[in-house]
């Protein structure tokens, strides 16, 4: 029998603390510029400064991307644009330096980590780092057979954790989460569509390298059929991971919840994370205070998804390609926000009294 306990995780998360956000909010009041004239960056300041702990804020110094890879068998329907047990070709490219996420990371000085769950590929294709959470060879075909055993869904959650904590005790201050995988948005539109209460055509999109309208009509049906296979163990959330899910949604979970706990936020990317999110928020309902979303894909599982934890992307610049690199884009305007909350200095109201440190006046006069 498991030792896995999901209930604890209800216990262990925390909010981020309301005390320092107020704190936050009153410091917000006293700076330069009138509140409200930032935006959602005066929100966003005061957010990170609670997760921190922190008035005012410390700046985004380790940030790190965190992307998990799997191969999902139900790509063999030609659900994706991409060939079913390719996504090892895109972890290649990644580690190359030639995808997306890679060259945008090198231009931000952000570390990229993969870590393989499911990738179909021979377990020595990679580095040691990068197959060490292995859990198998592929997930199952989730129309007609479970994703994963079990026993295989209680080891890549538990992976997930354990990246959560190597990347807490490193020291990282915030994760950018991707994945890398074939057929993980069929996956995902099962997860929300089960956990959202609605249809197939509700939640299925195109993917990052679109689909036609006959491969769409086709994961339509594949993530129809699979819901007949969730709706009996919506109650157990590892269980309806292990059903509808794979290795690489396991593992995500359980890494987003196990930040929640070692109070490290997360900019999560798209539908694929935004489902392995949802999954968490069921089992943890404190879990989404420590996420970001970071920007809008378009796919209208998403968008659902985020609708129901009520995070709001910080951008929508129609970036469909996955592996993080839409939520990476966001990553400045956190670090912006946090440098304005942390810098612009606070006004002082008595008449004739001397400028607070720092303040405007000071900076007009070093430039004359």
């Amino acid at each position: 029998m498991s030792s896995l306990n999901l209930d604890d995780f209800t216990d262990l998360i925390e909010r981020p603390d309301g005390g320092v956000r107020r704190d936050a909010e009153a410091r917000r009041e006293r700076l330069v510029v009138p509140p409200g004239s930032l935006g959602r960056l005066d929100d966003l300041g005061e957010w990170l400064a609670a997760a921190q702990g922190s008035v005012p804020v410390r700046p985004v110094e380790r940030p790190r991307v965190v992307l998990f890879a799997g191969d999902h068998g139900v790509a063999e329907l030609g659900v994706s644009a991409r060939p079913a047990g390719s996504a090892a070709e895109l972890v290649r490219e990644i580690l190359a330096g030639g995808r997306p996420v890679a060259v945008l990371a090198r231009r931000l000085d952000v570390p990229v980590r993969v870590v393989d769950m499911a990738l179909d590929c021979a377990p020595d294709a990679f580095p040691a780092d990068v197959v060490r959470h292995r859990v198998r060879r592929g997930s199952g075909r989730i129309d007609v057979e479970d994703a994963l055993t079990p026993e295989e869904a209680e080891a890549a959650f538990r992976a997930g954790v354990a990246v959560a904590d190597e990347e807490a005790d490193s020291g990282t201050d915030l994760v950018v989460l991707g994945d890398v995988s074939v057929g993980g948005t069929t996956a995902a539109g099962v997860l929300v569509a089960a956990l959202c209460g609605t249809d197939a055509s509700v939640v299925t999109g195109r993917g990052g390298l679109a689909i036609d309208d006959l491969a769409w009509m086709r994961k339509c049906a594949a993530i129809r059929d699979a819901l007949r296979r969730a709706r009996p163990v919506l109650g157990d959330q590892l269980q309806l991971l292990a059903t509808v899910g794979g290795a690489d949604l396991a593992a995500m979970t359980g890494f987003l919840l196990q930040c929640a706990v070692r109070k490290v936020p997360v900019v999560l990317d798209g539908v694929v994370v935004a489902a392995c999110a949802l999954v968490g928020q069921r089992i943890a309902f404190r879990a989404p205070d420590w996420w970001l979303a970071g920007h809008s894909s378009g796919e209208p599982g998403q968008a659902k998804a985020l609708d129901r934890m009520a995070l709001e992307p910080l951008l929508d610049q129609g970036v469909r390609v996955g592996e993080g690199a839409g939520a990476l884009l966001a990553l400045p305007l956190v670090r912006a926000a946090a440098a304005l909350a942390a810098e612009l200095p606070e006004r002082t109201d008595e008449p004739g009294g001397e400028p607070v440190k720092g303040s405007v006046e000071d900076s007009a006069q070093d430039v004359t």
